[in-house]
């Protein structure tokens, strides 16, 4: 059969199905519970729209009149709810604040699903002008686009090739799978290695960090996004790190660890929190000018009916009905109230003081909602999902909010108590987690939809597949947050007092804006080290700049190099792996390709497709293993139930893990390397 690159509007074929909806709710459970974990421990999320495209027409082939349309409903719902799970970087601040102690079930679904829902709501007049007309990239959009192409020019042609795209999944995910295992559960292999040095006054620490999520992230990430890191690595443990143990006396009976973990995580963290702030905030300001742009052609097609619903429209142009819009728009701001209402309750005001804060947190949540929903699908459509700054996002919406809470919590008398002044804290929180949602939905939305469009699909119908992929994400959300956090804990957030802080998940956003919130409430932030991080990201902004001007691919990230600074440096290294594999792969690729008189563009294209869906599965094994080990201590109630040794053979175990970390990335480099 000849490829079908688009259906043509006049073609009616089975879009949004009830055996596809069922797939792409499978699908969402096992994405948005991969990305919580890999979310928490390392602060970043990976796109779910490619591997549940593949997946997709995997499953869809066994059935008859399967159809590229269906296909892109699945991988639409499915990539929605992924997204929705970067809720992460702040809901946990609850916990870390002390005013949740877990995760109630209603109240986070609630947040969750009327924030992404709403970010579904406020990409629908944008879709005309930034997707159709616009000359945008969107990179992973047309990436899923051509998947989507490629599994539709054949049953003879491409069942070898969609099998062979599962079974790279699935060799990722079960090598991943059981690494993880061995190492968190039965701990037969250590998850990394430290050593702790003394140089003079100076603590030095050397990381190697072997989780193979870690590894599919950074490889994901690519070369200049991983080297970034690793000079974020460079410049806390090699220059920071040292300088402040030096100048700062050690405390008696403290140990080279815990002295300088502490002064990491006290001071040189916040260098990296003022890093990653100045570097959003200036992504943010580069593209606010073709941002206002975008909107404004997208209001000005809205208006001429050029983005409408209607029998008349052809059908690759139909959005939701204006009607449907506004009674969904209504619905989520009355959820959104009755959530907010029910969140102060408990709080030491009267009730019309109560109310002022309930209007205040939901006009807060549309208004600014519709400015970073045209935002992020802007970024979104110029730089990737991957790369727009959700985290900058956050930090910007909890400043705001913040201080609009602190200024009518003043008023009201919200902050004349200790515990009135918790609660405002709070609330700042749980209304940055709804823009969150909205942001990181809108964020993904306009990919989903100009895969929809590139393909020929039916706009309205992929919108009913977006909110259903965040209904069902949201109800995933709350269980599997409760699992990990009473199974691991959160950094400077333990449920239990036995429990070792090591293994705690690190949630880097979610600790880093909480700081933010509760500084500014209590005027406690470092601004000392947050000022060093500002004015080291400026310079780092000026040599990217530089870089940008000169052409050619070296480019300096600054964010990345912020979160370099801020993540664990096990954590750091192993994306700095993935990031060299990455690079070196594809290199190594190309010279053969060329060296053979091959296509080179054709098997680089390969082998990239090859080499993401591998990692994508070592991201999926690793992560579903960790939640079902969360599940398992939790039942348990002990930290180790699985573990078949003591803690006598960790120096055996570092030395097995290291082994085992080096043979699946070998394994890892041949598959891609034998690809055809």
């Amino acid at each position: 059969m000849q490829r079908v690159d688009r259906i043509d509007d006049a073609v009616s074929l089975p879009e949004l199905t009830l055996r596809g909806i069922i797939l792409g709710a499978l699908i969402t459970v096992v994405f948005t519970a991969s990305n919580i974990y890999l979310g928490l421990k390392v602060g970043l999320t990976f796109s779910s729209a490619i591997p549940a495209a593949v997946i997709s027409m995997a499953v869809l082939r066994l059935f008859p009149g399967a159809n590229i349309l269906e296909n892109n409903m699945v991988q639409t719902q499915a990539s929605a709810a992924g997204t929705l799970s970067s809720i992460i970087f702040i809901l946990p601040g609850l916990v870390m604040l002390g005013h949740w102690q877990g995760f109630p079930f209603w109240q986070t679904l609630a947040i969750c699903a009327a924030g992404g829902m709403l970010g579904v709501i406020f990409s629908i007049p944008l879709r005309h002008a930034m997707v159709v007309q616009s000359d945008l990239p969107y990179p992973e959009g047309v990436a899923a686009a051509e998947i989507l192409r490629v599994g539709s020019a054949g049953q003879d042609a491409t069942g070898k090739k969609q099998a062979t795209g599962l079974a790279d999944l699935m060799a990722g995910g079960l090598a991943a799978g059981l690494f993880s295992i061995a190492a968190g559960g039965l701990r037969v292999l250590a998850e990394g290695a430290n050593a702790w040095l003394a140089a003079g006054a100076s603590v030095v620490r050397l990381s190697m960090g072997f989780s193979l999520a870690l590894v599919g992230a950074g490889y994901l990430v690519g070369i200049v996004g991983g080297l970034a890191m690793l000079l974020g690595l460079v410049l806390t443990w090699g220059i920071a790190v040292p300088w402040l143990t030096a100048v700062t006396p050690m405390p008696a009976g403290a140990t080279l660890q815990s002295f300088g973990t502490s002064i990491w995580s006290t001071q040189a963290r916040f260098i990296g929190a003022g890093t990653i702030g100045i570097a959003a905030i200036w992504t943010l300001g580069t593209l606010f000018k073709p941002m206002v742009e975008g909107v404004r052609a997208s209001m000005g097609a809205l208006r001429g009916g050029a983005g409408g619903a209607g029998g008349q429209m052809p059908r690759t142009q139909r959005d939701m009905p204006a009607a449907w819009i506004g009674i969904i728009t209504l619905v989520l701001l009355g959820v959104l109230a009755v959530t907010f209402g029910y969140f102060l309750a408990p709080a030491p005001l009267d009730s019309s003081a109560t109310w002022k804060l309930v209007a205040c947190a939901v006009l807060f949540a549309f208004v600014f909602g519709f400015l970073v929903a045209a935002a992020c699908g802007y970024m979104a459509g110029l730089v990737g999902s991957s790369a727009s700054p959700i985290s900058g996002i956050g930090i910007i919406a909890v400043i705001l909010v913040s201080l609009l809470i602190l200024g009518l919590g003043t008023l009201e008398g919200l902050l004349d108590t200790p515990e009135g002044g918790r609660f405002a804290i709070a609330l700042a929180i749980f209304t940055t987690s709804a823009v969150v949602a909205v942001a990181s939905i809108s964020n993904d939305n306009l990919q989903d939809l100009k895969t929809g469009w590139l393909v020929g699909a039916t706009p309205w119908r992929q919108q009913v597949a977006l909110l259903i992929g965040c209904a069902v994400g949201a109800a995933v959300i709350p269980p599997v947050l409760e699992l990990l956090y009473h199974a691991y804990g959160f950094a400077g957030a333990l449920p239990r007092a036995d429990m070792d802080p090591n293994a705690a998940l690190a949630a880097p956003q979610a600790t880093l804006m909480t700081a933010i919130a509760t500084g500014i409430f209590t005027h406690q932030l470092n601004w000392t080290m947050i000022l060093i991080g500002v004015g080291l990201g400026v310079v780092l902004i000026a040599i990217d700049e530089m870089l940008r001007r000169r052409g050619g691919v070296a480019r300096l990230p600054v964010l990345a190099v912020g979160i370099g600074i801020y993540l664990p440096p096990t954590i750091s290294s192993a994306l700095v792996v993935g990031a060299v594999l990455s690079w070196w792969l594809l290199r190594t690729e190309r010279r053969r390709a060329e060296a053979r008189g091959d296509d080179v563009k054709t098997v680089v294209e390969h082998a990239e497709r090859r080499g993401t869906l591998l990692a994508s599965g070592l991201i999926v094994g690793e992560s579903l293993v960790g939640v079902a080990l969360a599940a398992v201590i939790g039942l348990s109630g002990k930290e180790a139930p699985l573990a078949l040794v003591g803690e006598g053979f960790a120096t055996t175990a570092q030395w097995l893990g290291l082994a085992a970390f080096i043979a699946v990335c070998a394994g890892f480099c041949r598959r891609v390397l034998t690809a055809r």
